[in-house]
């Protein structure tokens, strides 16, 4: 599988007064399963920071299937579906109990240079990158 799978469990402090989950932390969840992605292909943010590069949202998309509620066990299936030297973007499905799909979304990312101007990344990420993007997503 390219793609990766994050377990997390809906915390009360995420949902609203009528205890849904409120619709801003699904960004919130989108970004830990980009991170959680990163992670499994060897790599993370902190390293792309060190190293003067920043990864940052340019667009982001959410559609809203159904909602989730306090304590639900949800899945963040996370996907690269395209990958240039200056852009990545991702796609997301999250699922609740019984494997029901909640929301789908997707982020696209500009990558900047230390002096927050767009740069390419470096060989060594685009390396590391290129074998995990998901066919058939873009």
């Amino acid at each position: 599988m390219s793609g990766s799978r994050t377990e997390l469990t809906v915390r009360y402090a995420e949902t609203d007064a009528q205890g849904i989950v409120h619709h801003a932390n699904y960004l919130v969840w989108f970004e830990e399963g980009r991170s959680d992605y990163l992670r499994q292909q060897g790599f993370c943010y902190s390293e792309l920071e060190k190293a003067g590069y920043y990864v940052v949202v340019a667009e982001a998309e959410v559609r809203y299937r159904a909602p989730a509620f306090y304590e639900d066990r949800l899945i963040v299936e996370t996907n690269l579906c395209r990958l240039r030297r200056k852009l990545l973007e991702f796609r997301y499905r999250i699922y609740g109990p019984k494997e029901r799909l909640l929301v789908e979304g997707r982020t696209l990312h500009m990558v900047l240079g230390a002096d927050r101007r767009p740069t390419s990344l470096p060989p060594e990420f685009m390396e590391r990158l290129q074998g995990s993007v998901a066919e058939g997503q873009a």
